[in-house]
């Protein structure tokens, strides 16, 4: 889909900070806030604004932290539907926060997040494993977040660390 220029850069106000109103979008491109509105609405009727983002340190809050694994799968792809069958099922688990086709190696990149270890070892051994098609899987488990989805996440004292936007 071709987008005007209004559209465009209304995109690019919102993926930088999605919390800003319509009226300071409006003032900033020197266009109504009615239609700034009207241009946002059709955006997200079209699926290309697909969510508004809010980046939350859980492990920050006693009783909320989680872990984060990331799984790579190999799968044998099924005759006319390829990877999409073995990619819902995976997708359609509650411990499933992501989910890619990738090239390389591994087929399917899925991020998972669990309270502990033994939580996403239970899901890949009786959840994920045990799909038909689905070959071998490898888990890595996130150690550390230094970045991400653009926004820094700062400072070595876990204690003393916080976010800010990354240019």
């Amino acid at each position: 889909m071709k987008l005007t220029n209004e559209e465009l850069n209304i995109l690019g106000i919102l993926e930088e900070n999605h919390s800003l109103s319509s009226k300071s979008i409006a003032m900033q491109l020197a266009m109504t806030e009615e239609n700034v509105q009207k241009i946002v609405k059709k955006l997200e009727n079209e699926k290309i604004i697909v969510s508004y983002p809010t980046l939350i340190d859980w492990n920050k809050i006693e009783g909320k932290e989680m872990i984060v694994a990331m799984i790579d799968v190999k799968v044998t792809p099924q005759r006319s539907v390829g990877f999409n069958e073995v990619a819902e099922q995976i997708y359609r688990n509650p411990e499933v926060t992501s989910l890619y086709l990738m090239s390389g190696t591994y087929d399917l990149s899925v991020t998972v997040e669990g309270k502990t270890m033994k939580e996403i070892a239970l899901f890949v051994s009786k959840k994920l494993a045990t799909i038909e098609n689905v070959v071998s899987t490898t888990t890595h488990f996130m150690l550390k977040k230094y970045k991400h989805d653009g926004v820094i996440v700062e400072g070595n004292d876990d204690k003393d660390r916080r976010m800010v936007i990354s240019p």
